[in-house]
């Protein structure tokens, strides 16, 4: 199984902590994790997981939309990473392009308007800048994400 971590602009510390947990959980359940996004949010994963224990693949936001539209790659799990609208329009993007679930990971400090514009899709949500703890407990609320793909 494969799973996407979608990220735009970095602009709250939170994303990166997250983003490493959440690929942490799905390590765990053997998917295949890439993670895509900006120059800045791919640089700040890397260099918080030298090794690669948790994120293991990354790559370009918009090569990863390009090869989603040109049906060359897809994925089971589509995490999107929500802190204002530009990331509402991923999440719109990336439901239109894939057949996977589609999971928003919904922060800051304004998160009522974000969670209300995510439709259908499976939605963590906490006030949360700096401090990753409130997310973190609505992922281990999630006893397998694997479950969700069936």
């Amino acid at each position: 199984m494969k799973a996407l971590l979608m990220m735009g602009c970095p602009e709250l510390p939170v994303q990166t902590a997250v983003a490493l947990y959440i690929a942490n959980k799905l390590n765990i359940e053997s998917f295949e994790v890439i993670a895509a996004g900006n120059k800045a949010a791919i640089s700040l994963l890397l260099n918080s997981d030298p090794e690669k224990h948790y994120i293991r693949k990354v790559m370009d936001l918009d090569r990863c939309i390009g090869q989603l539209a040109e049906k060359k790659l897809d994925f089971d799990l589509c995490f999107v990473f929500i802190h204002s609208d530009s990331g509402i329009s991923y999440l719109a993007t990336v439901k239109s392009l894939s057949k996977g679930k589609t999971v928003a990971v919904i922060f800051g400090k304004e998160i009522e308007p974000l969670i209300e514009a995510s439709g259908d899709s499976i939605i963590i949500a906490a006030k949360a800048v700096h401090n990753p703890t409130s997310l973190r407990a609505h992922i281990d609320g999630v006893k397998s994400w694997a479950a969700l793909t069936r």
